[in-house]
């Protein structure tokens, strides 16, 4: 079983710092983040997300920041409360009309 190390904001900050600062040492950004990646102790994947998400937080890189991701995650858990209670409230309608059609009928 693979143990998840927890690096502190710190170290993630600095290693991305030393891979922007130092990759025109290297023949490419991949060859820095692997160097780097191997002084700091994390793996070459993680290092590489932590580059692309201070890409794309500075500007340098399209998509959405990490900020925004997590105002995309807070509304769709927002979105899928109501959604469940929508589901169990039409279940039980259904449940309870079916149990009324089975009912004798009162004269």
């Amino acid at each position: 079983m693979k143990k998840s190390v927890k690096f502190s904001p710190e170290v993630r900050e600095r290693s991305v710092r030393m891979v922007l600062e130092h990759q025109g040492e290297y023949e490419s950004q991949w060859a820095a983040i692997c160097s780097i990646a191997a002084k700091v102790g994390c793996t070459h994947e993680t290092l590489r997300r932590w580059v692309r998400e201070h890409e794309t937080d500075s500007g340098a890189r399209p998509g959405p920041t990490t900020a925004e991701q997590e105002r995309i995650k807070a509304l769709e858990r927002e979105v899928r409360e109501p959604r469940q209670a929508n589901e169990i409230l039409r279940k039980a309608s259904a449940y309870f009309a079916q149990a009324e059609l089975d009912r004798p009928f009162k004269r």
